[in-house]
């Protein structure tokens, strides 16, 4: 299936230069996909060179043409969803249905940020005498090299090449090895949409090495990385050395609060679609959740039993809800931090094993736990999986401390009919992204990102392209009569 594709450069597919390949496994089979190209060294530099001629071409191409053929892209991933979708489940495993919504999502960040292109805002100020002026402007910032996860590869590919395209920018892609079909589809579509040559790159390969060479590189200017915590501190010691500007979306462990005035039922509908898209596998997944006590039995009631009739298959079978999780390496740490959890004292409530029936892949049972501590290892540690553990609470003030003591911050959800506290709880938060009564958290049009070891710059809204630019100030004489 890779074969159409390879490594994307100047404009063009072709092969590693080695002709070196690698594999890449459906986690519903454990079947082979395909063979995706390997980059070597020799690649990466004809890579870096064709996305240096490419910024020249296209910071010079004005922000109105930009945006047209940015929009052209968003039409196109429309267009093609079916095929994006498909490559989002065989690699990904995510059920075809939330692939479709992936697809769709990555086409609305693409339809954004073509705007974006259009408002690119300066200013201009009085000076201090009569004759002089004070403009203040952005510039494209340079080549980006864009590091992108595996867990949503299309719309964490999307955010990245649309905003370095807004911009003004090229942008050199480094999809994961384990989903690299998903993040060519979508480059090709960029191709088609008509990209000049040069501005927009992929390379294919071992992440650490690819990653190592764009960055050592004195042309790429900007990266922008979704991903661990750990993986962001080597990238961003990586970046020091060449002072080269970074946007880091990196681990989460987010809270779900649940106050003593909500409808339950609405409130327990809202936290299995947050928890068990795609499996867990959510940097924005819930994974802390505190119920008021007076109402800890009745949520955890429904949520063992709304969780236990959800089907667990094949991605691309109809109905399945959850797939597989997507690596042999995510089920071993998920199964490992299962039986830890038991031994630290926690009591299952449901799952905590291997699906009956599943022969093959990587699938496992949604889990809910009771008797948790907040000193457990799962408190602590991102579960990135289909884990939920329960604890209880007993005020505002308790639960707030308890969920902020963390070091992670990227999303948090409270569930209150109260709006004064409401807006207290939002306000006190110490994450990036808060989601009140509501389990929707990233859209388009609003700025993405966290705190803490969660990283920092955002993307989405009117301010991500700013991480994409140079801010220059020309202190402006009018006349030297």
């Amino acid at each position: 299936m890779y074969e159409k594709f390879g490594q994307f450069i100047n404009g063009k597919w072709q092969n590693s230069s080695s002709g070196e390949t690698y594999e890449v496994i459906n986690p519903a089979t454990e079947e082979t996909i395909g063979r995706a190209s390997k980059a070597n060294k020799n690649d990466i530099d004809l890579c870096l060179k064709s996305a240096k001629k490419g910024f020249e071409v296209w910071k010079n191409t004005p922000p109105w043409e930009r945006s047209k053929i940015i929009r052209k892209i968003s039409d196109l991933i429309r267009k093609k969803n079916d095929s994006l979708s498909k490559w989002l489940t065989l690699e990904v495993g995510k059920p075809i249905a939330e692939a479709k919504g992936e697809a769709n999502g990555a086409a609305d960040i693409f339809e954004w940020s073509g705007e974006e292109a259009k408002r690119i805002y300066g200013e201009t100020l009085q000076g201090r005498a009569a004759d002089t002026k004070i403009h203040v402007y952005y510039q494209p910032v340079g080549v980006v090299a864009a590091l992108v996860p595996w867990n949503f590869p299309v719309t964490l590919a999307a955010r990245k090449i649309s905003t370095a395209l807004s911009a003004g920018c090229s942008v050199i892609v480094k999809p994961d090895v384990i989903t690299p079909g998903s993040v060519m589809e979508l480059v090709n579509i960029c191709n088609e949409a008509g990209i000049p040559p040069g501005v927009v790159n992929l390379l294919s390969g071992d992440p650490a090495f690819i990653s190592d060479q764009l960055l050592s590189s004195d042309i790429i200017k900007k990266v922008s990385i979704t991903g661990s915590t750990r993986v962001g501190k080597i990238i961003l010691k990586k970046a020091a050395e060449k002072v080269q500007r970074v946007t880091m979306e990196l681990s989460g462990h987010s809270p779900f609060i649940v106050f003593d005035d909500v409808d339950l039922d609405k409130v327990t509908d809202i936290a299995i679609f947050a928890k068990f898209r795609n499996n867990g596998q959510v940097c924005i997944s819930p994974s802390r959740f505190y119920i008021h006590e007076s109402k800890k039995k009745d949520f955890t009631n429904m949520m063992v039993e709304k969780t236990k009739k959800l089907k667990i298959g094949n991605g691309i079978e109809k109905d399945t809800i959850l797939g597989p999780l997507t690596t042999k390496k995510r089920l071993d740490e998920v199964e490992s931090l299962v039986e830890l959890t038991k031994k630290e004292g926690a009591n299952v409530l449901c799952g905590g094993k291997k699906p009956a029936g599943f022969n093959k892949g990587f699938f496992y049972e949604p889990t809910v736990f009771d008797n948790i501590n907040d000193d457990f290892t799962i408190m602590n540690q991102e579960p990135f999986g289909p884990l939920v553990p329960i604890l209880s609470f007993k005020n505002f003030d308790e639960v707030i401390e308890r969920a902020n003591n963390n070091d992670l911050g990227l999303a948090s959800y409270i569930y209150t009919n109260n709006l004064k506290r409401a807006h207290k709880a939002s306000e006190l938060m110490e994450t990036g992204t808060v989601a009140v009564n509501t389990g929707v958290v990233a859209l388009p049009e609003a700025p993405f990102g966290g705190i803490k070891q969660t990283g920092y710059g955002r993307e989405g809204g009117s301010m991500a392209i700013k991480d994409y630019l140079n801010i220059k100030y020309t202190h402006f004489g009018i006349h030297l009569d």
